[in-house]
């Protein structure tokens, strides 16, 4: 790990913002992020061009991505939160790696919408949905579908209130990483992973030995997902580094 200098602490940093462990690997590689830490925060750190940035993960789910960026924003002086990772399409059409730009953010919960700000050249559209429920049931994600969502997520929502609470501009970069289809198995992954996304092989190796089948469609899900997170890293940074075009942030309705 390395230290973080005062001088670095006043500079208004771009926040890369992750759910689980993989996702932020393709963003580590990519901009040369070194481990850092400020007293029990734990970030990755470094630049971008003339731009400081910093990587958090947060773990899986409001609860913890709430208090990971507000930990985030209490330490470090931050001008822009880039959500960044993978999502699952509610069609069954939706290629595995299709890069989602929502023009709107929903929280399942409370029914607030959030607009992000635009970044790069994408044409934002469609309607992510947050939600910590794991949605299985087809009927609801048909309707879901037919009220113009086009993904689902468990963070982006609750990232984006806090943000806003805080005046800070956010974007979000998802990709596809599986499909409606395929929701039973989202939901034996979910079992077999930690909080931060890392894969619990002592659960993994337990689950095989009952179910030798899947491992071959858990193998495909899981080369997915790091696809997802490829494509989801290379358009945020890409964002990132073209010539500011931004759109102001709005607040939830």
């Amino acid at each position: 790990m390395v230290g973080i200098n005062d001088r670095s602490l006043v500079l208004k940093h771009v926040a890369f913002v992750c759910a689980m462990t993989m996702e932020i690997i393709p963003l580590k590689r990519r901009l040369s992020l070194n481990k850092t830490v400020i007293g029990s925060l734990e970030f990755y750190a470094g630049s971008l061009g003339d731009r400081p940035v910093v990587a958090i993960v947060t773990g899986i789910g409001s609860e913890l991505a709430a208090e990971g960026v507000e930990r985030l924003v209490e330490a470090i002086e931050i001008e822009q939160v880039v959500v960044v990772g993978i999502t699952g399409a509610v069609d069954n059409e939706t290629p595995i790696g299709t890069l989602i730009l929502p023009a709107v953010v929903v929280n399942g919960t409370t029914g607030v919408e959030y607009r992000p700000r635009q970044l790069g050249g994408g044409n934002p559209t469609g309607k992510m949905w947050t939600s910590d429920e794991l949605i299985k049931d087809l009927d609801v994600i048909a309707r879901l579908r037919a009220n113009g969502v086009i993904a689902l997520d468990m963070e982006t929502a609750i990232i984006a209130e806090i943000c806003q609470r805080h005046k800070i501009p956010w974007s979000v970069f998802r990709a596809v990483s599986d499909r409606a289809s395929e929701v039973s198995l989202d939901d034996e992954v979910i079992h077999l992973i930690n909080q931060d996304g890392i894969f619990n092989f002592k659960l993994i190796g337990a689950f095989f030995v009952k179910h030798p089948g899947r491992l071959p469609a858990l193998a495909r899900l899981a080369k997915d997902a790091k696809l997802a997170a490829e494509h989801a890293a290379t358009a945020a940074v890409t964002a990132i580094s073209q010539p500011s075009r931004h759109a102001p942030f709005s607040q939830g309705t």
